[in-house]
C-alpha cells in the first residue's frame, strides 16, 4: 500500500492546490462551489477502490483483472450516482453553474482515473508471469 499512498497524497495535494488557485483567481464561474465535495468524493473513492483491489489480489493473485475491472465498474456507477443526485437535487436549474459542475466533475473523474491507471501500470511487474522478460 505504501508505493501507492505516497504518490497519491502528493497528487491530491497538487490537485487541491491547483483547484484552490483556480477558485481564488476565477471564482465560481470556472470552479463550481461543489468542486470541493466532488474532489473529496473522488479522493475517498480512489482509496476505497484501491483498498478493495489490494485485498482481492492479496487473497488470490490471479484475481487481479477481475478486481481491477470490478473497481472500475464500481467507480463508474458511484460517479454516475453522484451526477444524478446533483441533477435531481436541483443542480439542473442552476443555468451556467450546471456546466461548471459537470466540467469540474469530468475533469476530476479523468484525473483520478488516470492516476489510478498510471499507478497500476507502474506496479505491474509483480503480476507478470515468472520467466517473462521485459524488452
Amino acid at each position: 500500500m505504501k508505493p501507492f499512498l505516497r504518490p497519491y497524497l502528493l497528487f491530491c495535494l497538487l490537485l487541491g492546490f491547483a483547484l484552490y488557485a483556480l477558485y481564488s483567481q476565477f471564482g465560481p464561474r470556472i470552479v463550481h462551489p461543489f468542486t470541493v465535495y466532488t474532489f473529496s468524493f473522488f479522493a475517498l473513492l480512489t482509496l476505497l477502490t484501491y483498498w478493495i483491489t489490494a485485498k482481492l489480489v492479496q487473497a488470490n493473485a490471479q484475481n487481479f483483472m477481475v478486481a481491477y475491472f470490478g473497481s472500475m465498474v464500481a467507480r463508474l456507477l458511484l460517479s454516475l450516482t453522484l451526477v444524478l443526485v446533483y441533477l435531481f437535487a436541483g443542480g439542473g436549474r442552476e443555468g451556467n453553474g450546471q456546466w461548471a459542475f459537470l466540467g469540474s466533475f469530468f475533469l476530476l473523474y479523468f484525473l483520478f482515473t488516470g492516476f489510478e491507471v498510471w499507478s497500476v501500470l507502474t506496479n505491474l511487474r509483480p503480476f507478470s508471469k515468472p520467466g517473462e522478460t521485459t524488452k
